[in-house]
């Protein structure tokens, strides 16, 4: 039988700061797949996940994308894709 009574007092709260949020979310195509791609304001890469989940319906509803992803801004971020691909892609730029 253990001789420890009760739990663990829980630790102190750190205070940090918060992930930024997301600015833009590209829908773009890759080999086959239709992705979601989620973006800081200076283009940096936060997440990706499946284009067809409920979150991405959820994040672009109301919202109008513009489309192609080929302005210089984007060739870093999107390095890895095809010309064709980032011209077709939908960039949603989401409310802060």
């Amino acid at each position: 039988m253990s001789q420890n009574f009760g739990r663990e007092s829980p630790r102190a709260h750190s205070q940090t700061s918060h992930r930024k949020p997301a600015r833009y979310l590209v829908v773009i195509g890759a080999g086959g797949f239709t992705l979601a791609r989620l973006f800081l304001e200076t283009r940096e890469l936060v997440a990706e996940f499946d284009a067809g989940t409920e979150e991405a319906a959820q994040m672009t509803a109301g919202l109008a994308p513009s489309k192609g992803a080929d302005a210089p801004e984007w060739d870093r971020a999107l390095e890895g894709h095809s010309a064709a691909e980032r011209l077709a892609a939908d960039v949603y730029t989401l409310a802060l």
